[in-house]
């Protein structure tokens, strides 16, 4: 069992570098990601409705108006195994509809057996849905970022291969500009200790992984990689984000 810490002590903008990983799915120690300036998000505002008034009501109260329910957005990220990922962010506020699958891959077809062998050029990732106005995308990258190690190249701890690389997979615009600008701040500073690999590439397609990968870490919560991998990190995420958990 090995661990490792990046350190960085003029970084201003970072809180620790904690230790997460364990021999089986991430030895790597990761930093908190500070969050990036960006543009704020839109909210929508909804203005009142003009309203017919006839001359026998003309007296009454006008009708209530009805707040816009908020647009729900997708976030799909790669961090190594998806058991890991998918445990990290079902946690949070609004977070939805958590899926462990495979993207970004070149080959048709996407299975577990076809994308452990490396050739598909997928990756592990997880994908879901969110409410902007209770957890913005910004927020989601920083629990990504702090949530493993974005300086490995194809690699958590023991897991290798390019199917655990780092990604994250944009579906706008928007969320490409925060996540490369996130991911520029982040080197600038040397908040890791080393250059941050994390792919920023356009989202496609998204295969859904085998039902038994589904919800693993809550089905099977006492298993050795759960125990010492994927507990770790949810650990770590309920800890540093407390005030950004269901």
């Amino acid at each position: 069992m090995r661990f490792s810490t990046f350190m960085n002590p003029g970084c201003c903008l970072l809180a620790s570098i904690l230790l997460l990983g364990v021999s089986g799915c991430s030895s790597a120690t990761n930093s908190e990601a500070p969050p990036v300036s960006a543009d704020p998000a839109v909210t929508s505002s909804v203005a009142p409705s003009e309203l017919s008034l006839s001359d026998d009501d003309s007296s009454e109260d006008a009708a209530e108006i009805v707040p816009e329910v908020p647009k729900q957005e997708t976030a799909t990220f790669g961090a190594g195994c998806f058991w890991c990922v998918e445990a990290v962010f079902e946690q949070l506020k609004s977070v939805e509809n958590v899926r462990s699958g495979y993207t970004g891959g070149t080959a048709d077809e996407a299975t577990y057996k076809l994308v452990s062998n490396g050739n598909t050029g997928h990756a592990e990732v997880i994908q879901f849905e969110f409410d902007p106005s209770v957890i913005t995308y910004e927020e989601l990258l920083e629990v990504f970022w702090t949530s493993h190690d974005p300086t490995t190249l194809n690699q958590q701890g023991a897991d290798v291969g390019t199917q655990y690389r780092s990604a994250v997979f944009y579906h706008n615009d928007k969320q490409r500009e925060f996540a490369e600008a996130y991911k520029r701040r982040l080197n600038d500073e040397n908040a890791f200790g080393a250059p941050i690999v994390t792919e920023i590439a356009p989202f496609v397609n998204f295969y859904s992984a085998e039902g038994y990968h589904q919800d693993y870490f809550a089905q099977n919560s006492t298993a050795p990689y759960c125990r010492f991998v994927v507990r770790p990190k949810v650990e770590k995420v309920r800890k540093v984000f407390a005030d950004k958990l269901k």
